[in-house]
């Protein structure tokens, strides 16, 4: 199995400082090819998103050049990865929340953090951006940790009431705003040629699953050389349709 990454992010139509943080690095191991992409999004509403969202982006960039070469030697273990990137999620949780005591400001950032072998993925996600597997059909990997998924959770609001939702973006859980922060974990077998996509909330709002569909899978599998042309198509439709958020999206296909 081989691998073709791509990123995109633009800043969006109104937002002057683009607070989204993106990584993503193919890299060949003892275990065979492996991807990792970590995407966070800095709170809008809050003061030095952008470097919250660096900050934690950084530290799985450290862990993949620090940890995971040694970790490839052997068969990699959910529990092994599960305890590593709690740990590096509760020492950024902790350093965002004391340069926000020092500042005298509230900080935070969503991160969603994805490794791809051969034949696993393994998934962190903290707050309201998002990973996806896109094949015959979309499937949404992550939950969101937001006050209307909640309710939608508890079957309070539809999904279609939740999508129109005016507090559609209050989140129950961030990376530097809690004093703790628990993220959730997802663990899974890697379809061969499927496209795997992490985006930011701005990516999402405006469109469809046909839409995902089309232009990062069907137009993908014929070229994958142009998985970036296609990201910025779809960056387009958003700002065109009225998106206002920065707006990020990684997409790996996995052939």
């Amino acid at each position: 199995m081989d691998f073709y990454i791509s990123a995109t992010t633009d800043v969006g139509t109104r937002r002057k400082i683009n607070q989204d943080s993106l990584f993503v690095r193919k890299i060949e191991t003892q275990s065979g090819k492996m991807v990792l992409a970590v995407l966070c999004d800095g709170m809008g509403g809050l003061k030095d998103g952008e470097l919250a969202s660096a900050s934690i982006t950084s530290a799985f960039t450290d862990w993949m050049y620090r940890d995971l070469s040694a970790m490839s030697q052997y068969p990699l273990e959910d529990q092994a990865i599960r305890a590593q990137w709690s740990e590096l999620i509760a020492v950024q949780n902790g350093r965002i929340r004391s340069y926000g005591e020092r500042h005298h400001c509230m900080t935070g950032s969503t991160v969603t953090a994805l490794l791809l072998t051969e034949s696993r993925y393994y998934l962190l996600n903290i707050g309201d951006s998002r990973a996806y597997e896109i094949a015959e059909q979309v499937t949404q990997l992550t939950d969101d940790h937001t006050v209307v998924a909640d309710e939608v959770r508890l079957g309070n609001l539809t999904k279609e009431q939740a999508d129109q939702a005016p507090i559609q973006n209050v989140l129950t859980r961030c990376v530097g705003v809690q004093e703790a922060v628990y993220p959730d974990f997802f663990f899974g077998p890697v379809r061969r040629e499927a496209v795997y996509m992490l985006c930011s909330d701005g990516f999402r709002h405006k469109l469809t699953m046909e839409e995902m569909q089309e232009y990062l899978l069907y137009a993908v599998r014929r070229k994958p050389l142009q998985m970036k042309r296609q990201e910025e198509i779809l960056i387009e439709f958003n700002k065109q349709r009225g998106e206002t958020d920065n707006i990020s999206v990684i997409t790996i296909y996995a052939d």
